[in-house]
């Protein structure tokens, strides 16, 4: 796979749903469960992270589902080379990371999938898009704060942000208005309504 290939990857994700739930530390009903609910709010990413002695048996289930309802599922806070080989064999779609490290990008688009790295400096910003990356996620969001989204836009225009990190229904909004592309919901997912779900999956900035 190409890089640009894997950022075409995330612009078509996105295109429908500026929303992705991240489902950490469930066991495998409860994981399928959820990404089901994602689904119904018009959510098309569901990210699964592979941390915990339960999380890769949760993926293949998620990835199994995902295949059943025509939906993507990813492997997430993947920060080896390593752990990309078990994205790939439990078949994930794409992998997301919680910090920029080239090799691991590198080798995941490689293997075929499409990698959303961690950024939260300039300096992290410009090297992962230097590498063709266009789809960051800035972590932690809720720490960066809004300012952060709109400060980068400036510098870094091409760059498309995924927020999150500490993303709550009420500081979504403030996000998505300050520049942020999408958000990924970890927590506060299970406790948000779906009504709330799909109105943040379709909001502009105007809304």
């Amino acid at each position: 796979m190409k890089v640009e290939a894997s950022q075409t990857f995330f612009d078509d994700a996105f295109a429908g749903s500026r929303v992705m739930a991240i489902l950490r530390g469930f066991g495998v009903s409860e994981t399928v469960k959820l990404c089901e609910r994602a689904w119904d709010a018009g959510m098309t990413l569901v990210e699964v992270p592979l941390q915990g002695d339960t999380s890769e048996d949760a993926l293949r289930a998620a990835v199994r589902a995902g295949a059943a309802a025509g939906h993507p599922v990813g492997a997430g806070t993947i920060t080896t080379t390593a752990l990309v080989d078990r994205a790939r064999l439990a078949g994930a779609a794409f992998t997301v990371a919680p910090g920029f490290d080239a090799d691991v990008a590198t080798y995941s688009i490689d293997s075929g999938l499409p990698h959303l790295p961690g950024v939260a400096t300039g300096t992290e910003v410009q090297s992962a898009f230097h590498l063709g990356l266009r789809w960051q996620k800035a972590f932690p969001a809720g720490l960066l704060g809004a300012e952060w989204f709109s400060a980068m836009s400036g510098p870094f225009p091409l760059v498309r942000f995924v927020a999150t990190g500490e993303i709550s229904a009420a500081n979504a909004p403030h996000l998505l208005d300050a520049g942020a592309a999408a958000v990924s919901f970890g927590s506060a997912f299970s406790s948000m309504s779906t009504a709330a779900l799909r109105a943040l999956s379709t909001r502009t900035p105007a809304d």
